[in-house]
């Protein structure tokens, strides 16, 4: 069984990553396949991207956001809806998560943007709005192939989506105008549309979490919640695999053009988001296990708050500075450093998990 086909927690089992599945353990080689199917599309047939880019609704890229819900369903459709109540009453990593999400990483990428960008604004002005877009979608693959608490993950995304429509444009303003001019920095100006912000939230986490919901409420309701676990879970559960690889493959092909045409801009781009995830992750990490938090809430703080929400990024990137902008250019570079730099964090948390004691009274989901 594998992380993401697992429906219920056991005790926890040691040496997690040699239980994993071939499919599972050799992730990393199907998404680096998907990466250079996605690039290869871009270069041997570059009208594909265009005509992928040519659907959208509001904005939205279609494919983009088909693959998102399709990989996105089945996770919600695990989550034990009717537990989420212990997760609002645990205040540290509601706060943690908070402090984490809306104070700490927009002000440590912001510090990394001047660091690393300085002499490239418009790299450096799209790196800050990727910071400030908090993750609400992929995540929650990251965090449940790590066995990660699927109840407080749907929480914290959910929470990060309100603050993400009230606080955006807020953060946007203060990072890009008050702090620089504070800072004597130069400033940039940038418009941030709330219908905008608001579509992606609904369209990359509601669709899919009131599908999971309804799915989860009545299966259980109609079949008990063992029958609902050990029978419809199984076969929904691919999905959210074969959801996260066609995702992967439209997002290089519909980039692919723009990343190889600039790899020194790239590269220039990538060094401070790896910096940005590791260090993020292994804070987060650090900061989970001094509040006891457990292994599995401790691996949900932590990829809520490294992941980030490119669709939202991208979009405000281009709706405010073109789409062949450096700005827009800095969006699209995030995905394509996320996937693989989260990945890779999965099997480190799953190495870490011996680190890592239970809280009092909680058991940990087992492959």
């Amino acid at each position: 069984m594998t992380p993401l086909d697992a429906p219920a927690r056991e005790p926890q089992t040691a040496h997690v990553v040699e239980k994993l599945s071939i499919v599972d353990r050799f992730l990393p080689v199907w998404i680096l396949a998907a990466m250079g199917l996605g690039l290869l599309l871009s270069a041997v047939a570059p009208g594909f991207g265009e005509a992928l880019d040519s659907y959208q609704v509001a904005g939205v890229s279609v494919p983009i956001a088909v693959g998102l819900l399709v990989m996105m369903y089945p996770v919600l459709a695990k989550v034990r809806y009717n537990e989420t109540g212990h997760v609002l009453q645990d205040r540290k990593l509601m706060i943690t998560s908070l402090v984490i999400n809306w104070v700490l990483a927009p002000a440590f990428m912001f510090v990394l943007a001047w660091v690393f960008l300085a002499d490239l604004p418009e790299y450096r002005t799209g790196l800050i709005i990727v910071g400030l877009a908090r993750c609400i979608a992929m995540v929650l693959i990251w965090n449940d192939l790590a066995c990660g608490d699927r109840e407080a993950a749907a929480v914290l995304v959910a929470v990060n989506s309100v603050f993400q429509v009230a606080m955006f444009g807020v953060l946007g303003w203060f990072y890009l105008q008050v702090l620089p001019t504070w800072l004597g920095l130069p400033t940039t100006s940038a418009e941030f549309s709330v219908a905008a912000i608001t579509l992606s939230v609904l369209v990359f986490l509601g669709i899919p979490l009131v599908a999971g919901f309804l799915t989860r409420t009545l299966g259980e309701r109609r079949l008990g919640r063992e029958t609902y676990e050990s029978r419809v879970l199984p076969r929904i559960g691919p999905w959210a695999l074969y959801g996260l690889l066609f995702t992967i493959v439209v997002l290089f092909a519909l980039q692919g053009n723009q990343v190889m045409s600039n790899p020194l801009d790239v590269a220039r781009i990538a060094v401070p988001l790896v910096v940005y995830f590791v260090v993020v992750f292994g804070a987060s990490m650090v900061i989970g296990r001094y509040l006891n938090l457990g292994y599995e809430r401790t691996t949900t703080l932590s990829f809520t708050a490294s992941g980030n929400n490119f669709e939202l990024a991208i979009a405000v990137a281009i709706a405010t500075f073109g789409a062949t902008s450096g700005q827009a250019l800095a969006g699209v570079v995030g995905p394509l450093i996320e996937v693989p730099v989260l990945v890779a964090l999965v099997y480190v948390a799953l190495w870490a998990r011996k680190y890592l004691t239970a809280r009092p009274g909680r058991t940990e989901r087992s492959l």
